[in-house]
């Protein structure tokens, strides 16, 4: 039984190896970019659409409207950042349906991958919304006492960002797997069905945290008070 994708290697050179972890990523990345590229290349903004332009649109609009909800923030600087995080995870995660393919989110050093990405993501949006010196300034609040129980709590989030991925993926390949043993007909095709849901569960999360931890490094109100951008009204109103 594979436990996870970065046991399988398809290729090695000396201490470099090309294993199913690398191989699928890419793939994934590969079908990401193909079918944005397919989807974007004849957009249309008249009444007459094609499907996959309603689906991307839609698949858009969602995501924009979820970073609003959980930033209370405009959502336009996030949605490149935000919205490939949760493409990459439920895509890599959908694909489990055809046979022979290893989510490469099983692995640990993607979903790592992933949450260093957002470890990275969060002082960088926060900088560039508050300014270097208001930011820092939140790692020594109430008082400096608190500066290593910060940096500590950035470090642990990201590293339950990491393990809760990689486990509920894990899991669910472990679970059909002993069932497919036991019960080899229908168990593990109803398991497959719930590991499908699951997946796109967890790159809900995924990504809706990742948002999480953003907003609170960008956050432009204080005290509850709401985004002065977006309270603004003009003089007609």
């Amino acid at each position: 039984m594979t436990i996870t994708p970065d046991s399988i290697v398809y290729w090695q050179w000396g201490d470099f190896e090309l294993n199913a972890t690398i191989v699928f990523t890419w793939l994934v990345m590969v079908l990401l970019t193909a079918g944005s590229w397919l989807v974007t290349r004849r957009l249309s903004d008249g009444p007459e659409l094609s499907r996959w332009q309603n689906l991307l649109e839609v698949l858009v609009v969602g995501i924009r409207d979820q970073i609003a909800q959980v930033s209370h923030q405009q959502p336009g600087p996030y949605l490149p950042f935000v919205g490939t995080l949760f493409l990459f995870i439920a895509m890599a995660n959908l694909l489990n349906v055809i046979p022979g393919y290893l989510a490469p989110t099983g692995s640990l050093s993607t979903t790592t991958a992933l949450a260093i990405c957002v470890f990275v993501a969060v002082p960088v949006f926060g900088i560039a919304s508050k300014g270097a010196g208001a930011y820092l300034e939140h790692y020594i609040k109430p008082t400096a006492l608190m500066l290593p129980f910060n940096v500590i709590g950035e470090i642990s989030r990201t590293v339950a960002l990491a393990v809760r991925l990689y486990g509920n993926i894990m899991s669910g390949t472990v679970i059909v797997a002993i069932l497919l043993s036991l019960t080899p007909y229908f168990f593990p095709v109803v398991m497959q069905l719930l590991g499908l849901l699951t997946g796109m569960i967890q790159a809900y999360i995924f990504a809706i945290l990742a948002m999480v931890y953003i907003a609170s490094a960008t956050s432009a109100h204080e005290h509850g008070e709401p985004d002065e951008n977006q309270n603004k009204t003009s003089p007609e109103q």
